[in-house]
């Protein structure tokens, strides 16, 4: 029987090194042109490093959250381009793989144009008035490897609803995917950050709590634990690490304090 007959069986991680079992499933993936066999149940980073590449650029967090992974791809048989994040995605038949390298995307100077006393949604027309090129094609959103709808916040930022846009852009993870295919040239990552950092600065509430830690952290209060924690070796952090006090999992805002509240 040959091995893309066989059944579908779990494969094992070794650190880096997959270890798949003696009756594991191989499919065909396409790499950069070239035709490779990988066990079937690996994620698209997991299956390139099994092929034999190693990664130093554009793998990150390996969980999803990072955006260092965006991949586009094709099967064969099919004219669609697929978008996905390496880290999260499973390879298939005929997968044919080609990573986005990093490329410079368009950043406005965000810090000097929140000092200025323009309203919100005139800072995001100044910052990227880009946006109103859109041309409403939704490609940024059918793109979008978080189910983002990308074009909708791009709207509410051209209506000048900043809140609305920055809440409608929080799960993004910049990864870029939607700049590559976008036909008008609009950084909508970076549009995205501007207009959470305008909606935070001046649209939302500050937190009494948060202005606090803020100005203990500018007077100093943490530099001496940081400096103990800087030179302890990796076994007393790991020590520490394990046995903090944690939050239960399910208490309510305010009703845990830890014992010991000296860092607080």
């Amino acid at each position: 029987m040959s091995n893309e007959n066989k059944q579908v069986k779990h494969v094992t991680m070794v650190g880096d090194r997959t270890i798949p079992p003696k009756d594991a499933r191989f499919i065909s993936i396409y790499i950069m042109g070239q035709r490779y066999k990988v066990p079937e149940t690996l994620t698209i980073v997991k299956a390139m490093e099994y092929a034999g590449y190693q990664f130093k650029r554009g793998c990150g967090c390996r969980g999803g959250i990072c955006g260092a992974c965006g991949t586009f791809y094709r099967v064969l048989g099919d004219h669609n381009i697929y978008t996905g994040l390496a880290c999260q995605t499973v390879v298939q038949p005929d997968m044919i793989l080609a990573q986005t390298p990093f490329f410079p995307p368009n950043r406005a100077d965000h810090i000097g144009l929140l000092k200025s006393k323009l309203p919100p949604d005139e800072q995001i027309a100044t910052l990227y008035p880009e946006i109103f090129r859109c041309v409403g094609c939704g490609t940024c959103t059918r793109t979008c490897p978080m189910g983002i709808d990308v074009m909708n916040y791009i709207a509410f930022f051209k209506r000048g609803d900043v809140l609305g846009g920055a809440k409608e852009s929080f799960d993004c993870i910049m990864c870029g995917l939607c700049v590559v295919r976008c036909p008008a040239n609009i950084t909508q990552m970076k549009v995205g950050m501007a207009g959470r950092r305008i909606a935070a600065t001046r649209l939302i509430p500050s937190s009494a709590v948060t202005r606090k830690r803020a100005e203990q952290v500018r007077a100093g209060r943490y530099e001496k634990m940081l400096s103990e924690l800087g030179q302890m070796d990796k076994e007393k952090l790991k020590e520490i690490y394990v046995s903090r006090e944690r939050e239960p999992n399910l208490s309510q805002p305010g009703e845990w304090m830890p014992k010991d509240q000296s860092h607080l």
